[in-house]
């Protein structure tokens, strides 16, 4: 009977620590490189959903760049990421395999596709037709760790012109800039900063509306409505896996698993929120760390080549 009582007791004490130490405050890891203000906007009813699903204080944490993001899932100073570039995801895994967990997938609502491309972009009525035209000319970068901003076009440029980026793949390009983000690579070219540049976009859907998810919807709900006639596509990557939804392991397993379960409830019963926070129409799908080992590769192979 003693034993049967302090077992209980055990017990009870063990579930008042666990609710003791259940995080009150709770952080949303988003990727910089886009305007802060919007981005802070299209996330607030994430804020909202979670401090009531979940009676904590969600703050969000805005990066300038994505280096801050992944440091922030390393540190344990960032608890859920809602879409993660590939890239990132990529950095974090090769620092530390167990940091996070991949939730799943962001999939296309329209036809269920699990990935979308780098494109580079010129103003429409620039002669440039093919990437070849734009040697000698300014070209703009998004952010070393993005993966459409600079891990698949890396690739690409280094098979098509040779050198690196640290040499303007053989002086193909007068110059190669990290402009920060995709936004501030589209506003470059519009704004001549730039001959040509890259950024990311799921090709799915209607193109003047900028298509389904991607870079250039973000900007037309802005304020460049016409974005779509001001710019031209003259190259397209292979698809890359859509960015992975990912919750930090360092959350207690209790909490970790309520925060889990929130995300895909914010997904079904919030779906309009999801997708303003995401950047597209997209919903989660099933994904681990395979759909992800292309890019773990790649980047191995970066992170190689940048300590040779």
């Amino acid at each position: 009977m003693k034993l049967t009582s302090l077992a209980l007791l055990i017990g009870v004490m063990a579930s008042g620590v666990s609710a003791a130490d259940a995080p009150k405050q709770l952080n949303l890891g988003i990727l910089g490189g886009q305007n802060a203000t919007q981005q802070i906007g299209d996330n607030q009813c994430v804020k909202t959903f979670f401090d009531k699903e979940l009676g904590v204080d969600t703050q969000m944490r805005n990066a300038s760049d994505y280096s801050g993001v992944i440091q922030g899932l390393l540190g344990g100073k960032i608890d859920m990421v809602l879409s993660m570039s590939p890239a990132s995801f990529a950095s974090v895994y090769l620092q530390d395999p167990k940091a996070v967990e991949v939730v799943g997938i962001v999939v296309d609502d329209k036809d269920n596709s699990r990935g979308y491309h780098s494109v580079v972009i010129v103003k429409a009525d620039s002669p440039y037709k093919k990437l070849e035209d734009l040697k000698g000319k300014s070209f703009g970068m998004a952010d070393p760790d993005s993966t459409s901003g600079f891990l698949m076009p890396n690739q690409a440029f280094k098979k098509m012109f040779g050198g690196s980026v640290d040499d303007k793949y053989n002086n193909t390009f007068s110059s190669v800039t990290f402009s920060g983000g995709h936004e501030q690579d589209i506003l470059g070219v519009l704004n001549n900063q730039f001959d040509g540049a890259v950024t990311w976009t799921s090709l799915v859907g209607d193109y003047n509306s900028g298509y389904t998810s991607g870079a250039f919807g973000r900007l037309i709900r802005m304020d460049h409505p016409d974005l779509m006639k001001q710019i031209r596509i003259i190259w397209q990557s292979p698809l890359i896996p859509n960015g992975p939804v990912l919750v930090s392991n360092k959350l207690p397993a209790d909490f970790k698993a309520k925060v889990v379960a929130a995300i895909k409830k914010l997904d079904k019963d919030d779906h309009d929120c999801f997708v303003k926070a995401v950047g597209g129409k997209q919903h989660i799908g099933p994904a681990t760390v395979a759909d992800y080992q292309s890019i773990i590769d790649m980047k191995r192979d970066l992170m190689k080549g940048s300590r040779g």
